[in-house]
């Protein structure tokens, strides 16, 4: 799912864009009986053709997940003490669903950029005019994640989860 922008064009926020991708993996969810966030990752995984490998490790500071991308396999790295396991894992889904660029090498830096750290957490960079490339993939991402556990919350309640997937789709 990419960017409808042309290459150096100002990214644009998307909430259609963003509501089209949770459709598309809950989808895939329905058809795979994937329940789980842990179960949407390898129900993608095997949809790409494209093995997703869920890892642990210490990160640098601020740093609560990664995407790092392989020639022949994407890796999410977490952050052995993360608050929100599910958000952070929904989170680096999302940056592999819009196929935004991850981490390329095999050696991955542990400290996060001093400009993303700073993005990440200041408050004022979501109200900003000028939007980054950047910024745009973390909003997509931390959008895409609140999205989807939103509507994967429903099925924990509900053992037939099949249904309320299609009432939900019809909805829109």
């Amino acid at each position: 799912m990419m960017s409808g922008n042309a290459a150096g064009s100002r990214p644009i926020r998307s909430h259609r864009r963003v509501l089209a991708a949770v459709d598309a993996v809950l989808d895939m969810a329905a058809q795979t009986h994937s329940v789980t966030i842990e179960d949407i990752a390898a129900a993608l995984a095997e949809v790409r053709q494209r093995p997703i490998q869920i890892q642990f490790a210490d990160l640098g500071p601020g740093v609560w997940g990664q995407r790092r991308e392989f020639s022949d396999r994407d890796e999410i790295v977490l952050a052995r003490s993360l608050p929100s396991v599910e958000r952070t894992l929904a989170h680096e889904i999302g940056h592999i669903v819009f196929r935004h660029p991850g981490a390329e090498t095999a050696e991955t830096v542990l400290a996060a950029d001093d400009d993303l750290i700073a993005y990440m957490l200041s408050q004022r960079a979501a109200a900003s005019s000028e939007v980054t490339h950047e910024a745009l993939h973390e909003w997509e991402a931390e959008a895409f994640a609140a999205r989807l556990l939103q509507r994967l919350g429903h099925f924990e309640h509900d053992q037939n989860w099949r249904p309320l997937l299609c009432y939900d789709e019809a909805l829109g």
